[in-house]
């Protein structure tokens, strides 16, 4: 991600970011994962015998698309409410860190399984889907990563409260 995209949602709310968020990233994960899924079982299938195929990759995406899953929901269910009224609840944050690291590890092994995307010669065109596919996949995890981590995880400067009350957010 550029660091022009970065400012430009610097500047935004946290709700024009989060339905940015999921529309452009969780929406499109809940798309390529299962596709690609399918895809990498083809190639298994039909090429288990070839050196590079990329052996372990059909389940490895299979675990990725549930722990994503449940990823992204855990964030649409607590997290984002609470980040659209400007609450920044520290635990859910450092949770949701912790499991993109998780998700930055997942795609090394992405890596890993498919020779950094490198197709053998002679590739067919769905080992070629697949690896672009898989191309795009990685781009939008660690877009949407640095998106939320350095934009939207971060507690912005509100507007001045009366006197030195807190608000909840509740009453928003």
């Amino acid at each position: 991600m550029t660091a022009s995209i970065v400012s430009e949602w610097s500047g935004k709310s946290n709700r024009e970011l989060i339905e940015f968020i999921v529309e452009r990233f969780h929406q499109v994960h809940r798309q390529q994962l299962p596709e690609l899924k399918q895809l990498a079982l083809k190639i298994e299938e039909v090429h288990g015998d070839h050196d590079e195929a990329p052996h372990g990759l059909a389940e490895h995406l299979d675990n990725m698309l549930h722990e994503l899953e449940s990823h992204m929901m855990k964030e649409e269910q607590i997290l984002f409410p609470m980040l659209a009224r400007d609450i920044y609840p520290s635990g859910p944050i450092s949770v949701m860190e912790e499991e993109h690291v998780q998700h930055e590890q997942d795609i090394n092994k992405i890596s890993a399984l498919t020779n950094n995307l490198t197709l053998p010669e002679g590739a067919c065109g769905s080992w070629q889907a697949l690896y672009r596919g898989l191309g795009e996949l990685v781009d939008d995890l660690n877009q949407h990563i640095e998106l939320e981590n350095t934009v939207l995880f971060v507690e912005r400067e509100s507007t001045p409260t009366h006197g030195k009350d807190f608000c909840c957010g509740s009453c928003q």
